[in-house]
């Protein structure tokens, strides 16, 4: 590609200031000069042509100031040289990056799919949606056939492949461990795979539930997740529902704090990622949690997965455009 006019202007404002005497400030400019002429992917040797125009340009007759010209042109050889193997270096390690998360995004798209059941007395929606190519979210729910199912959303504070491999580490867990198994008990076992086997810059968050619709009790424990929302359809209000517990992977040895709560006749269960929680709107501040609130309630007699959907539609109308997270919305509503 042949130079712009804005990059002969720019050589020539260098090659000037240096000939009178402004080295640092021509040395300091030729730094943002060569930047863009790697941006550009010109061949350095036009720098010649161009350093024998503007000579001509600004009338260098005098023998030391064409040899002063030479040594910018000398300058700006030698920092292209530096500034091009900086660039290389660090395209190819984007390369790498994206080919890592090429393979991160695999693996969850192989490993970690989740179908959603259907239950007699039960409607779920659930929805996952990554910020990027790889995702920090994970949900998993299970149907133990006799009434019993169980459930996890969680958070992983980590990117890239060995985010994959923590959330595939969950789900096997989860999928082993049988219906007998409650939230608090499944935490600190799922606590001891993953202080064992992932990363210490690395640790999850997670709120673990079970449902026996028999009895239409609901288990739960948390792993210093975001608090949970249940809906009270007869009157009309939310209650926030939490259990103590530190996130899974710091401790090797943790238990987890248990709670239950009773549903009733179309009251729901609502779980959620700091994506939701904590999205950043186009104003640059945080969603008021009551907004959320709002949409699930005007929509209370929808079923979750039309609810969440909704709620994923407006949340993405108004979240700032750079300054988007993972975002996993599940909603449990009880029919009976």
């Amino acid at each position: 590609m042949p130079y712009t006019q804005n990059i002969y202007d720019d050589y020539k404002d260098i090659v000037r200031r240096y000939v009178l005497g402004q080295e640092q400030e021509a040395l300091h400019q030729c730094l943002g000069f060569c930047e863009r002429v790697i941006k550009m992917n010109s061949a350095t040797e036009e720098l010649v042509q161009i350093h024998m125009d503007v000579v001509d340009e600004i009338d260098l007759k005098d023998a030391s100031e064409i040899k002063k010209s030479l040594e910018i042109l000398r300058e700006v050889h030698i920092k292209l040289g530096v500034s091009f193997k900086v660039y290389r270096d660090m395209a190819e390690k984007i390369e790498v990056h994206d080919k890592e998360l090429d393979v991160a995004s695999q693996l969850q798209d192989s490993m970690l799919k989740t179908t959603i059941p259907k239950f007699d007395g039960i409607d779920l929606g659930v929805l996952s949606v990554p910020a990027n190519k790889v995702s920090g979210d994970y949900f998993n729910i299970i149907d133990h056939n006799d009434g019993m199912m169980t459930f996890g959303v969680a958070d992983v504070i980590g990117k890239g492949i060995p985010a994959a491999l923590a959330m595939s580490m969950i789900k096997f867990s989860m999928d082993s461990n049988g219906y007998s198994q409650y939230p608090s008990d499944s935490l600190r076992k799922l606590n001891r795979v993953v202080e064992k086997n992932i990363n210490q810059n690395m640790f999850i968050t997670m709120f673990y539930g079970m449902f026996d619709n028999n009895t239409k009790l609901l288990y739960y424990a948390s792993a210093g997740h975001e608090p949970a929302l249940v809906y009270r359809y007869e009157t009309d209000t939310f209650e926030e529902i939490d259990a103590k517990g530190i996130v899974l992977g710091v401790k090797k040895f943790v238990t987890y704090e248990q709670r239950q709560v009773r549903m009733a006749e179309r009251d729901m269960l609502i779980v959620f990622t700091d994506g939701v929680s904590e999205l950043r709107k186009r104003d640059d501040t945080i969603i008021d949690f009551n907004e959320i609130k709002e949409m699930i309630r005007v929509n209370r007699d929808g079923h979750p997965q039309d609810i969440v959907q909704f709620i994923y539609e407006k949340l993405i109308s108004i979240t700032h455009p750079t300054k988007r997270d993972d975002l996993t919305l599940f909603i449990l509503k009880n029919l009976n």
